[in-house]
């Protein structure tokens, strides 16, 4: 069938978990929902950190703030609807909605992505050139890099849409995901997919991979770095500065080498199974980031010590006291 601006399609239907049984959707649904109000919790909390205290405003909590804000986008973009549609059996989102997610999807999977390069290019000039790190990584610079950072990545998601907007969907409108991506999209056309799908294919390997190489180029150079020192406290000491980071990108990187890995050499996963995993990688680490910030990091843990400590002190004197 020729490409035209026409579609026979006017809405999609999001599957959610196909298989999931009918007395678990409630269960479910609940979870996603814990999930969403900690994630919410978790990342406000950051930016209320970051606004109300002065001390944290350091070059590295800036890269913080800023993927704490995009995690906040993410998981506002994508679980709002999967809840709905097991809550109150809305199941389906118009064509034009769909785009929209899927562009904010792979927008800030983007953005994501290069907040983490960026995070590692931190830690790098931080242990390998300290005596430039205060020359080099100056507030004002993190700040123009972190905004061409959000700026840049609107190319890619951009061009991913405007090209598979036109296309003629006039088949199945049945997307097995729980949020429209561009797979779960251009799949459904009536056209041959191959002209879009292996760009977005190289795009998306391109950043993921791209930004994994400078990452684990950095890390490799610290750990070169760290085994220089000849005292041990002093390695254990400069390998935690970079715990906190590690440990992030970790989670936001291995899930997701794992599931590409596994499609390459053969490994199959059910729908359900495979959705749960991509779920997983997508949701668990915005969820977990901020407890790990106020665990690792001292300065924020401290500030957030400060707040409470604030709180309960001011709520023992608005209590009146008695009268004998």
């Amino acid at each position: 069938m020729p490409e035209d601006n026409h579609s026979t399609v006017t809405e999609f239907i999001l599957t959610g978990f196909p298989g999931l049984h009918p007395e678990y959707q409630g269960l479910v649904s609940a979870v996603l929902f814990l999930v969403y109000v900690l994630t919410l919790t978790g990342n406000v909390t950051i930016v209320f950190l970051f606004a109300t205290n002065r001390s944290l405003h350091k070059p590295m909590y800036y890269i913080i703030l800023n993927l704490s804000i995009c995690d906040i986008l993410f998981s506002t973009t994508t679980l709002p609807k999967i809840i709905s549609k097991y809550w109150f059996q809305s199941e389906t989102i118009s064509f034009t909605a769909c785009f929209v997610q899927m562009y904010f999807v792979h927008y800030l999977g983007t953005v994501n992505s290069f907040i983490l390069l960026l995070m590692a290019f931190d830690r790098y000039v931080a242990i390998c050139h300290p005596l430039r790190y205060p020359i080099v990584l100056k507030k004002s610079t993190i700040q123009i890099l972190s905004i061409t950072a959000w700026v840049i990545a609107k190319t890619g998601p951009l061009m991913l849409v405007i090209r598979a907007y036109p296309l003629p969907y006039c088949a199945s409108n049945i997307i097995n995901h729980c949020y429209c991506d561009h797979i779960g999209i251009t799949v459904l056309a009536c056209t041959d997919r191959a002209p879009y799908g292996f760009p977005a294919l190289v795009l998306a390997m391109f950043i993921l991979l791209g930004s994994l190489a400078f990452i684990m180029f950095s890390y490799c150079s610290i750990i070169i770095a760290v085994l220089k020192i000849a005292n041990v406290q002093g390695r254990i000491k400069t390998l935690s500065t970079c715990s906190t980071q590690l440990i992030i990108i970790s989670l936001y990187y291995l899930p997701r080498c794992f599931v590409y890995l596994a499609s390459n050499v053969g490994i199959t996963f059910s729908p359900d199974l495979r959705i749960v995993i991509i779920m997983l990688y997508s949701l668990f680490p915005p969820m977990i980031n901020p407890i790990i910030y106020c665990l690792r990091a001292k300065d924020m843990r401290e500030s957030l010590w400060k707040q409470f400590n604030r709180r309960i002190f001011t709520q023992k004197a608005q209590v009146p006291s008695v009268s004998n």
